[in-house]
């Protein structure tokens, strides 16, 4: 018998009952891919939370009508990408989604809200601070000019998926703690009513440092990867410079590629 306070106990019990799935058996796509690509829609808006268990692979084959290959195959595959975990004792279990961004002008506040990832945040620095040699060439200021600088750690369904630090010219926003842990930067500047128009941006990857690997619960020498942006409003003025690492783990950012004939 279990005692108080064992972790078997303390499992969330299984949500896989409450998930409604369609397999069509007259496709040419596999049955293990089409359930896999929809646990992985579940997963990744938060219909099934980390921690959630998925039960053992004969309920759900008798359940959905498939054979026990077909439902171990798909949630092998889950478990090769990082979404689940078999863990003994306690079976299938949801360990996290990773974060899919559009590279493109918008914020990651607003797109982890809009994927249902229920964003978070935490800041770690909001002060003003004079501008080193980099951040005065980003924002078009002169080096020592009074800047803005923000440190934040964002999150989704409570666990760290980004650091991001952002740079602003002086006075641009009122920039309180409790409205950055509430919102996105971009929705703070399209409140104060500054239209952003174009950015550039780089994306790179290196590893994590031991303070960033506590910061985001990784391991020292873990793969980030990094992206530095400088955003531009309508006038052309520059209005921040972000320089921001995310868990390669839990992140990735798509591209949509076109021919140029």
């Amino acid at each position: 018998m279990a005692k108080t306070g064992d972790p078997a106990r303390a499992v969330t019990p299984p949500a896989i009952g409450t998930l409604d799935f369609a397999l069509d058996r007259s496709s040419p796509v596999p049955l293990y891919y089409q359930l896999a690509r929809q646990l992985e829609a579940a997963i990744e808006h938060g219909v099934l939370a980390p921690g959630n268990l998925l039960g053992n692979e004969v309920d759900l084959s008798v359940r959905l009508g498939l054979s026990r290959p077909t439902v171990r195959q798909a949630i092998q595959s889950l478990v090769d990408k990082g979404l689940l975990v078999r863990r003994r004792g306690v079976g299938t279990q949801v360990v996290h989604s990773q974060v899919r961004r559009p590279l493109e002008l918008s914020s990651l506040y607003d797109d982890l809200e809009a994927a249902g990832q229920d964003p978070g945040t935490r800041v770690v620095r909001n002060e003003d601070v004079p501008a080193t040699a980099e951040v005065a060439a980003a924002l078009g200021v002169t080096e020592g000019t009074g800047v803005t600088v923000l440190e934040r750690l964002r999150l989704t369904h409570g666990q760290p998926v980004a650091m991001l630090c952002n740079h602003l010219p002086a006075g641009l926003l009122e920039l309180d703690d409790a409205r950055l842990e509430s919102t996105g930067l971009y929705r703070m500047m399209r409140a104060r009513g500054i239209t952003l128009h174009s950015a550039r941006q780089t994306v790179g990857a290196r590893i994590a440092s031991r303070e960033e690997a506590e910061r985001l619960g990784e391991r020292e020498g873990a793969a980030l990867l990094t992206m530095r942006r400088i955003a531009y409003d309508d006038t052309g003025r520059p209005v921040e410079y972000g320089t921001h690492v995310y868990r390669a783990s839990r992140y990735a950012f798509d591209f949509q590629l076109l021919v140029r004939n």
